[in-house]
């Protein structure tokens, strides 16, 4: 088989270090903190994701009977959206 047909069988990077709870399609706000934090190293409490969702802050959601609900593709497209590129331009020669 090939790396290709392998890599499409197989599952995604981020699905390894995932725990299944977190795979859902939508999340809790406590599992959309939790999945900020293992999947793209954001450490955002629950609290500040309410905060942000009152005033139109953070990643989208909706409610499912009043529950927040946070759909992961969401959460990964404003994680993209939101984190400024790296650049190392600035950064050759110099020392930290």
């Amino acid at each position: 088989m090939s790396d290709s047909a392998a890599a499409a069988v197989g599952p995604r990077r981020d699905d390894l270090i995932v725990p299944a709870r977190l795979r859902k399609p939508r999340l809790r706000r406590a599992e959309a903190a939790e999945y900020l934090a293992l999947v793209h190293g954001i450490e955002i409490a629950p609290a500040t994701l309410a905060k942000w969702a009152g005033i139109g802050r953070g990643p989208p959601f909706g409610r499912l009977y009043g529950t927040p609900m946070y759909p992961r593709d969401g959460i990964d497209q404003w994680v993209a959206a939101t984190l400024a590129p790296v650049d190392l331009g600035d950064m050759k020669g110099k020392r930290a």
